[in-house]
Order: C-alpha cells, then structure tokens, then sequence
C-alpha cells in the first residue's frame, strides 16, 4: 500500500499508458473476430476448447439445466434475487423517456420512443459467477420493451454456467442463453452464426479482452461502455472508521488484481489506522492472493489538506464508485460532479449497490464518469424525430433553407427546396 500527496497521485495518474501491450492485445483479439466472422460455429468451438477447457456440442442451454440450476441454487439466495428483482425493477421503471408533439404554425414536430429491438447481454464466468450482473443488466432491458434478450456466459470444464446465473435469467424470463464467452461471444452476438443470433447492442462487463473486443465492434453493434478494473474511492475525515473504510476497499480489491481502491483523508492517524486494517483483514478473504496484490499495486492513501482539496481529487479521478464517510457527506455530495455512484454513510458500503438497493452497477470506470453515466433504461431506448411542414409553412423557411445550403456549398441540398416552388 502506497501513501500520496495530491500532487504525487496526480503525477501517477499523468503516467502514460503501456500502448504496445494493448496493441497486442489488440492484435490478438482482431484475430479472434475475424476467425469467428469467417467460420463461425466452427471457430466458437475451437476457441471454447481452447480457452474454457470444454467440448460443446450445443451452445443453447436446455430447460433441463435451467431445472438441475434450480436445484442447485440454496432458497437464501433464491429470496435475495427475488428481493433484489423488485428493488432494481423499481428503481428503473422511474427511468423514462416521454414522447412529445407541437404544432407550430403549419409545423408539426414530434419525438417517438423507441426499444432496440434485440440487445446481448454478456455475463462474465470465469474466476466468479455474478448472477447481479444479469438483473442490472436485463431489468432495464425488459422495462425498456426489448423485444428479444440474447444472454450469453462461459461454460466450465463441464460445460455448464454457473446454476445462479441460470436462476436469475429464468426468474427474468430470458429465453436465449447459450454456453459462449470471451472474444468469441462478443464476435458471436456482432455477427451472429448458425447458433447464436446477431444482436443491435451489446451489454455487460469482461475481462481486458472482452472489453477490447466491445472497442472494436462498436459501430457494428452498440456497446454500453469500454470497461476498466473496477475503482472505488473513499473520502474519509478523523471521525471515519478505518474497519469499515479498510473492508470496503477490500471489496473491491477482491475483483481483480488490477481493480483500484483509493482513500482520500485530511487524517494522517485515520490514513495509518487503514493500513494496519488492511494487513489483518486480508488474512481474512478467500480471495487474498487476488486482493493482495491489488492493494500493493494499485491501491492508494492519500492524504489531502482540507476537505476541499479531497472533493477536487475526487472531481478529477472520477471514481466507478464513491463513498463519503465523513461528516457532512449529504452537503458533500452535492460538490461531486463526476463519479459513476455516490455511497452515503457508514452504513452505505458499496456492495450495497451491487446487490440490493436498485440503481444499477454497471459503472463508468477509468476516468470515464467524466462524461458518461452508469447502465439505465435509457440505455435500451432510441429517440426519433419526425417532422412535419405545410406547404405555408415551406413557403415560409424556404428561403433560409436555401441561404443556409448554399452558404455551405450544398446545391442540391439547394436545389431540393427549389424544385418545389
């Protein structure tokens, strides 16, 4: 664990990236889309033989293994997805857009509200199973009106997804969910093969090369964000608890060796407590060899002047996740400009909203709060204009319209006015 200024985690955060690795990653996964292109089923076989260990003859998971998952899945975590359901299902219905129309002298002017027809969701398998990710990311699909939801997850070395997966898409109603992940899977739903059907958009977080591969089909397909390792940042002051502060960038450490969790204090004495917290509570995790290595290598304390100077950083990092425990976190809030979710309080951990509160989880990451919002419903709905003139009212724009198309050097844009005077 690392302690910094301001000024030297500015400097960190200014480091240039390692370009030619991603390139190579790069490389690797334009390969891998263009194999699948071409050869399609063939081609998702031999990658899920070589990357997930398994031979699978039929991508399409049976009613049988939806009916085994059942069976597998204890009723606790049964009654927690239930509960989990209502909570996110309420929170999103409140995300909506409306459709509207005016008549202006002749003019009628309008926007229509329309889902995306078919949307893929990618659920990542391998090192843990996130049966949260399939509520966050198809109960604003299917409040939305998506007509058809594509679910696709890595299969295990016995060639099934994970039983909690299986319940929460059937407590979803998901019909399409088939045994594919990876660079493959994405390539899969961009293009669609003999098995698995072409989507409009594509939704759900990955590993660095699932997230490539999203970069490199955007355009062809919609894409939600380029997902980076998950980020937490803390802000804290000489009344924050470090047990809790330590616990909750420990959750987030767990996820991955390059997942990022920050405090931010005007404590130093709070600032040490943490680091002594961390070293006893890693002993503690499952995961400790995964979190372990995130805190040594990209965790941060960082100790700052005044609250002001903490709010500013924070401005700056924008942070996936945010919690203030510290007082006045409510007046605080409303100084944060960027950040992807706000955790309020000593009794708001992050996981909180992972799980049960309803806003959704799938965050901006890697700066990317600055200018983008977390997954909504408004993700799965498209916004048409329509327009509609009366001859008077052509007559009456007429002229602009040609004084701006010509201005421009547009003369048939022009001439399309002209012909009908």
């Amino acid at each position: 664990m690392t302690f910094y200024t301001k000024e030297t985690y500015l400097e960190k955060l200014n480091q240039n990236l390692n370009v030619n690795v991603q390139q190579d990653i790069d490389d690797k996964v334009k390969a891998i889309i263009e194999n699948v292109k071409k050869n399609q089923d063939e081609a998702l076989r031999r990658y899920t033989k070589t990357f997930d260990r398994v031979e699978i003859d039929s991508f399409l998971v049976s009613q049988q293994d939806i009916n085994d998952a059942y069976h597998l899945v204890s009723e606790e975590v049964k009654d927690a997805l239930k509960k989990a359901i209502i909570n996110i299902r309420t929170y999103h219905e409140k995300q909506t857009y409306a459709s509207f129309e005016y008549e202006n002298n002749g003019r009628i002017i309008g926007q229509k509200i329309t889902p995306i027809e078919k949307v893929g969701l990618y659920i990542p398998g391998g090192t843990a199973s996130y049966p949260s990710t399939v509520l966050m990311s198809a109960i604003p699909a299917i409040i939305a009106g998506v007509k058809e939801i594509v679910l696709i997850s890595p299969p295990n070395q016995e060639g099934k997804i994970a039983p909690s997966i299986l319940v929460a898409a059937d407590m979803l109603n998901i019909k399409h969910i088939f045994k594919i992940g990876g660079v493959q899977g994405i390539a899969a739903l961009t293009f669609g093969t003999p098995s698995i059907p072409k989507v409009d958009k594509i939704v759900g977080p990955g590993n660095i090369y699932v997230a490539t591969a999203k970069k490199l089909v955007s355009g062809l397909v919609g894409i939600d964000t380029i997902a980076g390792p998950s980020e937490v940042v803390i802000l804290a002051d000489e009344t924050s608890n470090p047990i809790f502060i330590a616990a909750d960038m420990l959750a987030q450490a767990e996820h991955d060796t390059q997942a990022k969790a920050i405090c931010i204090s005007t404590s130093q004495v709070v600032l040490e407590a943490v680091e002594m917290e961390l070293q006893r509570q890693l002993l503690l995790l499952s995961r400790e060899a995964i979190a372990r290595t995130s805190i040594e290598n990209e965790g941060a304390l960082i100790l700052v002047d005044s609250m002001d100077e903490g709010v500013k950083l924070i401005n700056i990092i924008a942070p996936e996740h945010l919690e203030l425990l510290c007082q006045d976190a409510f007046i605080i809030k409303d100084r944060i400009s960027n950040a992807g979710a706000i955790f309020i309080g000593n009794y708001t951990p992050e996981p909180v909203g992972d799980y049960m509160a309803g806003p959704n989880h799938t965050l901006p990451t890697s700066g990317v709060a600055r200018f983008s919002s977390g997954l909504s419903t408004y993700d799965f709905l498209k916004r048409t204009s329509y327009v509609s003139y009366s001859k008077q009212a052509f007559l009456e724009d007429q002229k602009s319209i040609i004084d701006l198309a010509e201005v421009e050097g547009l003369t048939a844009h022009a001439a399309s006015i002209k012909v009908r005077l």
